[in-house]
């Protein structure tokens, strides 16, 4: 997921602020999925799962990221490409909801975990990350697929 981010940034960075600033957002949120995943460089002690504060957090970051998408960004680029003309605007309409439908999931992870009482137990945590990092993968892999129609009608 860092690579396919790092990607994006070279390919798409600096062509519209709005875009850069939600990458910036989407880097952010990988950083602190892998770190409350254990993932390298970030590697944790494997026997121990992540404090409450770290998953409150991480799920702040996230929901941050989700608002952003569909509230700054995604309107705004399906406007462009359907301004780039009917084939752009078939491919963004099409890309568009299999990104929102990844957003059930992201938002069912923070409603389980956002707001634990800290003595809560974490008994499905490993599975439940390990499912919303395929998620998360699997969205931005839309996401760049819905830019990259924007940026190639203004090439």
């Amino acid at each position: 997921m860092l690579i396919r981010q790092e990607q994006s940034e070279q390919k798409y960075g600096g062509a519209n602020t709005a875009i850069d600033s939600w990458l910036a957002e989407r880097q952010d949120l990988l950083v602190k999925y892998c770190q409350l995943a254990g993932l390298p460089p970030f590697e944790s002690n494997k026997n121990s799962l992540p404090d409450h504060a770290a998953i409150t957090n991480f799920c702040q970051i996230m929901i941050d990221y989700l608002s952003a998408g569909h509230f700054e960004i995604y309107d705004n680029i399906v406007k462009q490409c359907s301004e780039h003309g009917k084939n752009s605007a078939e491919l963004a309409e099409r890309v568009y909801p299999l990104i929102t439908e990844t957003t059930d999931s992201l938002v069912d992870f923070n409603d389980k975990y956002a707001n634990l009482p800290s003595d809560q137990e974490l008994t499905t945590f490993d599975y439940d990350l390990s499912e919303l990092g395929k998620t998360l993968e699997q969205r931005m892999e839309f996401e760049d697929e819905l830019i990259h129609i924007l940026y190639s009608k203004h090439s």
